[in-house]
């Protein structure tokens, strides 16, 4: 096991100038191009215990608005209600997002301070024939920097060659009926999706 960040750093070799420097502390004009076509991002938070979380976010590419070089402004959509990157927020404030866009193998990092806001003025930006959202989570950029390409390479997420049948798992509505042990029947993929289409 290895427990010395000493002998970590010497099984690699040293991050190189370019790596260091691409590192920003505010959204350049790069960055904000990013975020406006990103349709998903991944937020992962900690609570006062460290436990760890990573939600996907997901909407229309822009969902996520850049209010301005150094702040996001993420609507929080209809989900499970749990709420644990909510509370996370509150109880420690800090985030990092993992921006995707679909073809590009690239992915953004951004790292910050967050907050939650109920702000009408702010809601209001996120407002659809649909609904507006309850919160907003505000990113206060502090990282910022465009990550490389070689993981989705490796994973070819992107490639129609890497594409699964969803019928290779049950259903999710077979998956939680087995892990909760319900006496219930399980919930058909037709059932969930007529279920989820009015909170899309």
């Amino acid at each position: 096991m290895i427990e010395d960040a000493g002998v970590l750093r010497a099984l690699y070799p040293a991050a190189t100038e370019r790596v260091r420097k691409k590192q920003l502390d505010h959204l350049d004009s790069h960055c904000i191009r990013f975020v406006g076509l990103s349709p998903l991002v991944v937020m992962a938070s900690a609570d006062a215990d460290g436990r760890l979380d990573a939600s996907p976010r997901g909407g229309e590419p822009g969902f996520v608005l850049v209010a301005d070089a150094t702040t996001l402004l993420i609507p929080d959509a209809p989900g499970n209600n749990r709420l644990d990157t909510l509370t996370n927020i509150l109880g420690v404030g800090r985030v990092g997002l993992l921006f995707l866009v679909p073809g590009v193998d690239e992915t953004l990092r951004v790292n910050g301070r967050a907050s939650l806001t109920a702000q009408p003025q702010v809601l209001q930006r996120f407002a659809t024939e649909k609904r507006t959202p309850k919160v907003a989570i505000e990113v206060r950029v502090e990282e910022a920097y465009l990550h490389c390409a070689k993981a989705l390479m490796r994973s070819r997420l992107w490639s129609d060659e890497s594409r699964v049948e969803r019928s290779v798992l049950p259903t999710m509505g077979q998956m939680i009926h087995d892990q909760i042990g319900s006496a219930e029947p399980a919930e058909s993929q037709e059932q969930m999706l007529a279920r989820y289409a009015a909170d899309l």
